[in-house]
Formats: structure tokens, C-alpha cells, sequence
């Protein structure tokens, strides 16, 4: 399914127009949220004004096919903490599909039963511009793209391309990791301005990624 390459700012104008009234615009924001910090919430909101969405959900993996089980805390935590992130935050929500269903999240697997139980929704997936290039290795991907509206968000200029129905948004992008916020915990340092206070205080009132 190849398409001309936009710009990105043509295509937030093009889908925007194309967009069916009478149904609902959902975004999708996957990730294990290992902590969720302040570039996730960036991203989600952004998209979300940006194509003119009605809502995007963050949605938490139980366990995702690529992170070790190990390295993943507790999804209880996890969710905790998402749900502190989104307090008060008009146009965001948490879905808990993957955590209900445990076991290996697959995207194809969750958004099938997703549009199957929502028939009314249009669905759109959001990942970064790395992960764009590994669609092709996607789990039934072309029968994934189907289901959902792939949205790439990347710095603006960048180029990237593919061959699969991507929209392209620019938000502005800060160099933050969750890897990079356990660690800082780890060394006994307090990210401040990385990831919201209330879920700085939740990691540090459980003692969260004092071991790692």
C-alpha cells in the first residue's frame, strides 16, 4: 500500500479532511511506561490536537515481545503512575486492554479486538520515527494496517519514509528515556522536569528503581 510521500504538515491538513464526522478518532499511545515521563505526554497531546483527535489513550504492554521480564516492574505500579501523569489532562486516557488480557502484547492482537468491540471508532496507532522502520517486521502487519491509522511523530525536518500509510506529525521532541530516569533514581538523583512531580513522588514514596 504505497503512498506519496507528504510533507507533514500535508498530511495533518489531508487527514483532517478526510476524517468520517459520524465515528470517533481514538489515538494510541503503546508502551511498557517504565516510568512514563513528560516526552509520552508530549507526544500524546500533540497528536491529539494536531490531527483533531477526540482522545489518545496511553496504553500500558504487560509484556511487551522485545523488553526482558525482568527489567519490567509490576504492572500495577506502571498503571499507578500513568494514571498520576493524566490527572486533570483534558483529551487523555488510559487503555488497560493488554494489562487485562497478561501474557505477550502483540498490536495486532490488541487493536483486532479493539475494533472489533468498538465498530464505531477509527483508530490511530502512534509510534516514533524508529519504530517505522521496522514495521515491515511487525506482526501480521499488513493485516494490521488494515485496522489502524499508522501516525509517525518525529523532529521537524527530519526525513524518513515508507512504503505503509504513515501520517507524519511534528512535535517537538525532548531527549528523554525512561531507562534514562531509572537510572538517575538509581544513583540517588531526582529527575525533576522529566516526568511529573506526582509520579516522582509515587516512584519515591514505593522505592521504586533503587535496585536496578
Amino acid at each position: 500500500m504505497a503512498i506519496e510521500l507528504l510533507t507533514p504538515f500535508t498530511k495533518v491538513e489531508l487527514e483532517k479532511k478526510e476524517k468520517d464526522t459520524n465515528r470517533k478518532q481514538i489515538g494510541i499511545l503503546g508502551g511498557n511506561f517504565n516510568p512514563v515521563h513528560n516526552a509520552h505526554l508530549v507526544i500524546a497531546d500533540q497528536v491529539r490536537q494536531q490531527l483533531g483527535l477526540d482522545e489518545v489513550f496511553l496504553m500500558p504492554e504487560y509484556l511487551p515481545p522485545h523488553v526482558d521480564q525482568k527489567d519490567t516492574i509490576d504492572e500495577k505500579h506502571r498503571l499507578k503512575m500513568l494514571e498520576l501523569a493524566i490527572e486533570g489532562i483534558d483529551g487523555l486516557g488510559i487503555e488497560t486492554i493488554e494489562l487485562e488480557r497478561k501474557g505477550v502484547s502483540y498490536t495486532y492482537e490488541t487493536m483486532k479486538l479493539m475494533t472489533e468491540k468498538n465498530p464505531d471508532v477509527d483508530y490511530y496507532f502512534i509510534i516514533g520515527a524508529d519504530m517505522v522502520d521496522y514495521l515491515p517486521k511487525w506482526h501480521k502487519i499488513d493485516e494490521l494496517i488494515k485496522m489502524v491509522q499508522f501516525v509517525g511523530v518525529q523532529r521537524p525536518k527530519y526525513k524518513a519514509g515508507t512504503s505503509y500509510p504513515v501520517i507524519w506529525v511534528d512535535v517537538p521532541m525532548m531527549d528523554i528515556s525512561s531507562s534514562l530516569i531509572r537510572h538517575q533514581f538509581e544513583k540517588g538523583l531526582k529527575p525533576n522536569f522529566l516526568l511529573p512531580k506526582p509520579v516522582i513522588d509515587y516512584i519515591e514514596k514505593e522505592g521504586l528503581y533503587r535496585d536496578l
